[in-house]
């Protein structure tokens, strides 16, 4: 007993629940078309390993007002998955598959599914075949199929089509691979039925026999469902509602109206399925409802963040797609930053069907959310995780992202560089080594600029770092240090002093254009107020200068004349009246003619 229970679990486990697989809300409907490739019912035909064909074809009639949006197709049969089809001879490939392991009989079933709609789209109306399912080796090689009278196999397509003079409706598509005898429940969520007229359910199933009518219902929040192809007892019994026709042979396409099963204001139905004894496949289940609602969705289009500033602009998006009703203006709309609802906003305006609203909105982040957080939008949130407007779907309101405020980039102090004063406070300088000196980041970039409108402005930088020339001094330098968004600025000075001169003191006096006059280098416009003596060997004066006399050439006044200095050794004095050298300088001058 043990073991049968634990044999019928996981045989039962081996299905796929018939769940929501698409929905479509708008101006649509839906139709069947599909055919068996059963000759006759399993129930009662012999020999049925010669009785399946493996192909078989349908019609698709739809009204010129009506334009096709989406075709499913869908085929099954007995053993394991035959993948590969032909649908008008154009070669067919599964994208989604089922299977199925049944109760009662403990044989697989299987179910496949591709989406046609180009092909349908390129087609139209007319008659499409689908060939290639070839099942008679697993008739074959298990001779239960036979023997349980489970063999079948089959096609359908579920067409949606759109036709503007239809309500707006919402259709629901419900698709898996489920097996009674068991119960299929089907809650149907988030409906706002304002108008039950048109409003119907229909259903592919799989392996269904007429001549089997033990408890077999379908019910929708609790009502069983009839019609005339269907008896309330036994809704899998081989019939195609679309066509009327009762040959279908082991499978099922039906249709059946609900809007007396299904009240205006109803927020859920019930669908359940059941069966007392006969192997049904339940493979998909379409519904339509005049179901009017709002949709409301959201994206972050943007984060607009400035430089060391925690308020952002907030660009976003809120949407009302797939939708049945307009968004009504004051949707609430929360803003949280690490899991912190920190500012709150609404749609101005109704947003309608398909439509969609642009917004913008200043925050300020608190002090207390790192600068690294997340950051989400939720439409239809006052702030506290509750909403305010009916949608179709709930679990669509949120858009989370990823937010860094911007900080710009650190940098070393540097210290102001001096040069020599090569004249009226001009010095060269080399400020090459400041670009790695000054960055706390590698990849940051460094330039440096001459005024500071072109370090803001980025424009005009110092191209030579290594020998650039400041004609006065001091002079300011800025540096700009920049990462990928932010930028900073700082400054240092170039400064020259004045160095000591260098006295070159040989003279000779022989005019041949070298060493002709006493040079100092380093005194002229820079020590402006110097003063240079000249004494002989003696103690005596022979000649001063200042910044505006010559450079001494040699001669010396006797009387009212000049003449040359003899041949030999001076001495000089030179002021230079600098507060970094309080002292004169003094050395020794050679003549020589």
């Amino acid at each position: 007993m043990i073991f049968i229970v634990l044999f019928c679990f996981i045989l039962k486990t081996n299905g796929q629940n018939v769940s929501l697989f698409n929905q479509f809300n708008g101006r649509y409907d839906f139709t069947f078309i599909g055919n068996t490739m059963n000759l006759g019912e399993n129930n009662i035909t012999f020999g049925c390993e010669d009785l399946l064909l493996t192909s078989s074809s349908a019609t698709l009639n739809l009204n010129p007002n009506q334009t096709i949006q989406n075709a499913y197709l869908y085929w099954a049969g007995s053993g394991l998955i035959d993948s590969n089809v032909k649908l008008n001879g154009i070669d067919i490939s599964a994208q989604r598959s089922f299977t199925n392991i049944s109760i009662s009989s403990g044989l697989p079933y299987f179910s496949a599914f591709t989406d046609v709609t180009n092909q349908l789209l390129a087609n139209g109306n007319g008659s499409y075949t689908l060939s290639d399912l070839d099942i008679s080796s697993t008739l074959q090689n298990e001779p239960d199929y036979c023997g349980n009278r489970t063999n079948f196999a089959g096609w359908a397509m579920i067409i949606i089509y759109r036709d503007n003079n239809l309500p707006l409706n919402q259709l629901n598509i419900y698709d898996g691979l489920q097996s009674i005898p068991d119960t299929i429940s089907i809650v149907l969520n988030n409906l706002n039925v304002i108008d039950n007229v048109g409003s119907k359910i229909g259903f592919i199933a799989w392996e269904g026999d007429s001549n089997l009518d033990q408890g077999e219902t379908l019910a929708i929040n609790g009502d069983i469902l009839s019609n005339a192809l269907n008896p309330s007892d036994n809704a899998f019994n081989g019939t195609n509602t679309i066509t009327g026709s009762n040959e279908m042979f082991n499978m099922d396409l039906d249709v059946y109206d609900i809007q007396g099963n299904i009240q205006i204001g109803d927020i859920d139905a019930l669908i359940e399925i059941s069966s007392d004894a006969d192997v049904v496949l339940i493979n998909a289940v379409v519904t339509k409802l005049n179901n009017q609602l709002p949709d409301a969705t959201v994206v972050i289009n943007s984060v607009e963040r400035t430089c060391d500033s925690r308020n952002v602009l907030l660009n976003y998006t809120v949407s009302n797609l797939n939708s049945t009703n307009p968004l009504p203006p004051g949707t609430p709309i929360a803003v949280y930053a690490n899991g912190v609802f920190i500012a709150y906003d609404e749609t101005t305006l109704q947003i309608g069907i398909d439509e969609s609203l642009n917004f913008q909105l200043s925050i300020v982040i608190p002090d207390n959310i790192p600068l690294d957080f997340e950051i989400k939008i939720v439409v239809d949130d006052t702030g506290n995780g509750t909403g305010i407007v009916t949608e179709l779907a709930e679990n669509n309101n949120t858009f989370v992202t990823s937010v860094s405020l911007l900080t710009s980039p650190t940098f070393n102090n540097l210290t102001n560089l001096i040069a020599c004063n090569e004249g009226l406070r001009r010095g060269t300088f080399d400020f090459s080594s400041y670009e790695d000196l000054i960055k706390t980041t590698p990849t940051d970039t460094v330039r440096f600029y001459e005024t500071l409108a072109n370090a803001n402005d980025d424009v005009n930088p110092i191209l030579n770092t290594t020998n650039y020339v400041a004609t006065a001094t001091p002079k300011e330098i800025f540096v700009r240090v920049s990462d990928e968004n932010c930028f900073s600025i700082t400054s240092f000075l170039l400064v020259t002093r004045n160095c000591p001169p260098t006295v070159y003191n040989y003279v000779s006096v022989n005019n041949d254009s070298r060493n002709d006059s006493f040079t100092i280098k380093g005194l002229r416009d820079i020590f402006l107020d110097f003063k240079l003596e000249v004494y002989n060997r003696w103690g005596k004066l022979l000649w001063t200068g200042n910044q505006n006399t010559e450079n001494w050439d040699g001669y010396v006044k006797d009387g009212l004349s000049l003449k040359t200095a003899a041949d030999g050794t001076y001495f000089y004095l030179l002021y230079l009246n600098d507060i970094d050298y309080p002292e004169p300088l003094k050395g020794f001058l050679y003549i020589k003619h």
